[in-house]
């Protein structure tokens, strides 16, 4: 089953960098290290041989699995994304009707999200509970300790 992601030409050029280090200079690694302690002799009591093979098994699943990403990937086309709601790369300034504090979250795909710099992966609590809602609506959601309930005080694109 196909898994589609959604990345902004950033993300997606992460991503296919990521993929390209680890097949292109990771996997050679590794055959070395393999080849490295195959050449120290008896393979039966070999430590280092088990762990490089170990090492390369993970390796080639990590590849994989990003492989498989990067051809589920899609990129998005920001011109095409209605301006008036809540989608994927809105940036969203929100006041916190509990406490008052306002804040400004862009929702990004999953693998983008990085809270340090005010990203949130559509797929969490939040990113969820703003898909779709327009300025002037609020949204309700259920965290660990209860429920936040947001306003959306302006809805942009960076």
């Amino acid at each position: 089953m196909s898994n589609k992601s959604y990345y902004t030409p950033e993300g997606l050029k992460k991503l296919r960098d990521e993929l390209n280090q680890l097949k292109d200079i990771e996997r050679p690694k590794a055959s070395r290290d393999i080849a490295e302690a195959r050449d120290k002799g008896d393979l039966s009591e070999n430590a280092e041989y088990d762990a490089a093979k170990e090492a390369q098994g993970l390796l080639e699943l990590r590849i994989s699995k990003l492989e498989e990403t990067y051809a589920n990937a899609r990129l998005i086309d920001e011109s095409q994304l209605d301006t008036s709601k809540v989608l994927v790369l809105s940036t969203v300034k929100l006041k916190n009707q509990n406490n008052g504090m306002e804040m400004k979250y862009t929702l990004v795909a999953e693998s983008e999200a990085d809270l340090k710099t005010g990203k949130i992966s559509v797929n969490s609590p939040i990113g969820k509970g703003l898909l779709g809602k327009k300025v002037g609506e609020s949204a309700e959601i259920t965290i660990p300790n209860g429920v936040l309930k947001l306003e959306i005080l302006e809805i942009t694109r960076s």
